[in-house]
Order: C-alpha cells, then sequence, then structure tokens
C-alpha cells in the first residue's frame, strides 16, 4: 500500500499537468506550441540542466558510469530496433527513431525529480542529452538522410551539459546572484514542457491505431530489457539503474511527430504512436517505477 501511494505520489503531478495542457486546447484557448518549445529548449531546460549538474553532490565517476550506460544502451537499441524493423519489413524512416527515443525531456525530467530527488535530476539530465545528441543527428538522418553534426553543436542544451561538466569536475560554482538567476529560469522548464506534452497529444490526429498500440507495447518491451541488462553489466548505483531504465522507457517524443511531418515520412502513423505510447504509459511507467524503487 504504501509503495502505491509513492508511486501515486510520483506520477500524478506528472499526467495532471499534461491534463491541464490536453484541457486547456479542448476548451479552445490558444497555445503556441513553437514558441514555449523554443523558449523550453533554449532557454529554461539549459538552464535547468546547468545548474543541476553544477549543484550535484554526485560523484563524477558515477555520471560517467550513466553516461557510457547510456550510450551503450542507445547503440545497442538502435541496432536491435532495425533489426526488428527490417525483419518485419516496416518502413525505418517512419518507426526508428520514434521506437529509439522516448520522452525524455516533458516525462523523464519531472519522473526523476519527483521520484529520486535532485539526485535523481542530476543523473537525467545526462541521459537526456546523450538522448537529444544522438536524435539530432541520427535521428534526423534517419527521416531525411540530412543529419549532421553541425546540428548537434548549435544546440544550448549540449553546451550547457559541457559547462555543467566541468563546474562538476572542478568543483567551480557561479556567482549566488547569477546561480539564483538561472535556478529560476530552470524551474520554468519542467512545468512547461508537461502542459505542451498534453496540448501536443490533444492537437495530434492519429491513425493506424492498432497497430501503434502493438508497436507501442514493443518499444516498452525492448527498450525496458536494453536498459536493465546494460544498467547492471555497468554496476550502476540504484538510483542511476532506476534513472536509466525510467528515462530509457519513456514514450514516444512529440518531437519524432514534428521530424515525420517536416520530411515527408508517415506522420500519422507516427502520431499514433505518440498517443498510444503516452497513453501506455500512464500504466507502465507506475508499473516501472514500482519495480525499480
Amino acid at each position: 500500500m504504501n509503495l502505491a501511494l509513492t508511486v501515486l505520489e510520483i506520477v500524478a503531478p506528472v499526467f495532471l499537468l499534461a491534463g491541464v495542457g490536453f484541457v486547456w486546447v479542448r476548451l479552445g484557448f490558444e497555445y503556441r506550441v513553437e514558441f514555449v518549445t523554443r523558449l523550453a529548449m533554449t532557454l529554461s531546460v539549459p538552464c535547468l540542466i546547468f545548474t543541476a549538474l553544477m549543484r550535484t553532490e554526485i560523484e563524477p565517476e558515477a555520471l560517467a558510469a550513466l553516461s557510457y550506460a547510456a550510450i551503450a544502451a542507445y547503440a545497442v537499441l538502435t541496432v536491435v530496433t532495425a533489426l526488428v524493423l527490417w525483419i518485419g519489413k516496416l518502413d525505418m524512416r517512419t518507426y526508428l527513431a520514434p521506437l529509439i527515443f522516448g520522452n525524455t525531456g516533458n516525462l523523464g525530467l519531472p519522473l526523476a525529480l519527483f521520484a529520486f530527488g535532485e539526485q535523481g535530476l542530476s543523473y537525467a539530465v545526462v541521459v537526456f542529452a546523450i538522448m537529444a545528441l544522438w536524435s539530432f543527428t541520427f535521428g534526423i538522418w534517419v527521416v531525411s538522410g540530412g543529419g549532421s553534426i553541425v546540428r548537434a553543436l548549435k544546440e544550448p542544451l549540449l553546451w550547457a551539459t559541457i559547462l555543467g561538466g566541468i563546474f562538476l569536475w572542478q568543483g567551480w560554482h557561479t556567482p549566488r546572484w547569477l546561480t539564483n538567476t538561472l535556478e529560476l529560469t530552470g524551474q520554468m522548464a519542467i512545468p512547461l514542457m508537461l502542459i505542451t506534452l498534453g496540448v501536443a497529444v490533444a492537437r495530434l490526429h492519429p491513425g493506424h491505431m492498432a497497430r501503434a498500440t502493438v508497436h507501442s507495447v514493443l518499444k516498452v518491451v525492448l527498450c525496458v530489457g536494453v536498459a536493465w541488462v546494460l544498467g547492471r553489466a555497468f554496476g550502476l548505483n540504484d538510483v542511476a539503474f532506476a534513472v536509466l531504465v525510467v528515462q530509457i522507457a519513456t514514450p514516444v517524443a512529440v518531437t519524432s511527430f514534428l521530424l515525420a511531418e517536416k520530411y515527408g515520412a508517415d506522420s500519422g502513423a507516427v502520431a499514433g504512436l505518440v498517443v498510444a505510447s503516452t497513453l501506455a504509459s500512464v500504466i507502465y511507467l507506475p508499473l516501472i517505477l514500482a519495480a525499480v524503487l
């Protein structure tokens, strides 16, 4: 009973805030997703990442171990997912990126914070940054054939991660007035991302829902299996292991739909994946949290 209550306390704020965004749009109110997303990814999330790393008291060795585990997990997941799609004769441009990359920002960061506190958030931003870089390069290359490392080098979250890592390594801290400003800016990120997730889901027009549900289950099985095995193989501590599993198991991100629409893949099928996996996450994320807590 206590475990169930703990899991509910963790996941309820996440899905309630997403529900606010969903209801907001259904009531006909204006919400500019492009502006809010740009604000979050260009300013608020980088501030959140930088301050979380700078203020963390986690040993650099533990963060490094998680980084290696996350890189290995995404590499293995990419190969395994591509093999499954090839065997099933499914379109790589449409399905590969969505089945690899989860919603580690909108859902993963809040879950890590609510479940494991500042320590969990520090671990989660590392996995989020690795996923984002792989998505901005390989993910775009899969969908469009035009991915480039230059795009990743232009992302503020990359430099926020690098600077945060340097400050952590050297034990440096920004002046208190600047730290307060950065922390206040970063605090916008989590509620903004959750509300935006609800807005985006409300505006999607999904297709092939039966197929999307099957593929969503496949994604969860592959992601949890790969993350679980590699997390244990790299000897991660309990919190780092739990964060790795939860982050990689998050549902399909709305970004996958936007990329599919932009580059001419089957955006209807991807929208179905976003909706089906997000709805399924209401059930499976609490189960995963219960298993790793």
